[in-house]
């Protein structure tokens, strides 16, 4: 069973960045398509970025297409979002995934001057 477990999350300005990383532990991946999501406080699970493990296809949604990047090093088994121009609005719990229903426990992220 492939377990999920996120970090890099904490406090930041806004305008500040934040690289999440994701590790991935278990048997060999194949062509898995894995993601970012968030929940912010009283909101639906939102979907930001995604990625093909093989190819490294990514997309993104809307609300952080240009702000942030989806990554993954196939050698260290890791997936990252680098975040920049992070807004309050970004606050929320963070969340790697593989589709559809492997997730980690979460990351928080907090912007806040």
């Amino acid at each position: 069973q492939v377990h999920l477990v996120e970090s890099g999350g904490g406090l930041v300005q806004p305008g500040g960045s934040l690289r999440l990383s994701c590790a991935i532990s278990g048997p060999p991946l194949d062509n898995y398509n894995m993601a970012w999501f968030r929940q912010a406080r009283g909101r639906e699970r939102e979907f930001l970025a995604g990625i093909t493990w093989t190819t490294a296809t990514t997309m993104y949604g809307d609300s952080v297409k240009g702000r942030f990047t989806i990554s993954r090093d196939n050698v260290k088994n890791m997936m990252y979002l680098q975040m920049n121009s992070l807004k309050p609005e970004d606050t929320a719990v963070y969340y790697c995934n593989i589709h559809p229903n492997t997730w980690g426990q979460g990351t928080q992220v907090t912007v806040s001057s």
